[in-house]
């Protein structure tokens, strides 16, 4: 059931919220990364172990292709006092070229909910309260039709070119400050709200009405790139030494 901060929209009835974690074996670019340990323990836990501390958020759902390794790494069925479900991934929806749509279609058709949060494992430094944050956004906006589902952006204020080196959103000869530029909304994949109904309008987890929510810089670390591994690390390091991370 989904319970608000007291700012928060009063909603009627019993609502509620499942997260959706989707979790494959296999990683192209950084080797079993969700599974690799990191400033203490496997790269997964750092975001179901969030997901798990926000109230609002009543099961944890992971489709995976890798039950057999989350059991080696101590995590089954029904932990989390009974938060996480795990579900086996379909053959037919396995593999790096599968439509991330189309397992969340799989999930949404297995597992009733009100509203559904998705993210990754490689998105570990999200934080309870930026998720909270989001959860609070997005009741308010979808109770009174002002929104369908909701996605995470980065903004971006900087000089863009096209391949070919034409400038897009600023004219080189007349330079100005760039935190003067037309901000640029980047989706950055960190976390995506939405009902079943929305994601039934457009078969995606972004609806026809959406929500661009700001999330924090350093909150918004993905781990796709080597580079990017070393970077969640030293962070990591920081919040598991107890340090809070530095606002923007």
């Amino acid at each position: 059931m989904i319970v608000l901060k007291e700012s928060s929209t009063v909603i009627k009835g019993s609502k509620r919220l499942t997260a959706l974690l989707p979790m494959k074996a296999h990683s192209a670019r950084v080797t079993s990364k969700n599974f690799r340990m990191i400033a203490g323990k496997p790269l997964f836990r750092w975001i179901l172990d969030t997901l798990c501390d926000t109230p609002e958020i009543d099961r944890v759902v992971i489709n995976t292709d890798a039950r057999a390794i989350l059991a080696d790494n101590g995590l089954k069925d029904g932990d989390y006092g009974g938060k996480v479900m795990i579900r086996d991934r379909k053959p037919e929806i396995c593999g790096d070229f599968v439509s991330m749509n189309l397992v969340l279609a799989d999930d949404i058709a297995n597992v009733a909910s009100d509203y559904y949060l998705m993210t990754h494992t490689t998105n570990p430094l999200l934080s309870v309260a930026t998720i909270r944050s989001m959860i609070d956004a997005f009741v308010k906006a979808e109770t009174i039709s002002n929104a369908d589902s909701l996605f995470t952006v980065t903004r971006r204020q900087t000089r863009f070119y096209t391949p070919d080196g034409a400038p897009i959103n600023h004219d080189p000869k007349n330079l100005i400050r760039t935190q003067d530029l037309p901000p640029y909304m980047e989706e950055n994949s960190v976390c995506y709200l939405f009902t079943g109904a929305s994601f039934a309008k457009t078969d995606a987890r972004i609806g026809e009405k959406p929500i661009l929510f700001e999330t924090p810089r350093l909150e918004s670390v993905d781990i796709d790139e080597k580079s990017d591994w070393f970077m969640a690390e030293s962070l990591l390091a920081r919040v598991a030494a107890g340090e809070d991370l530095p606002e923007d």
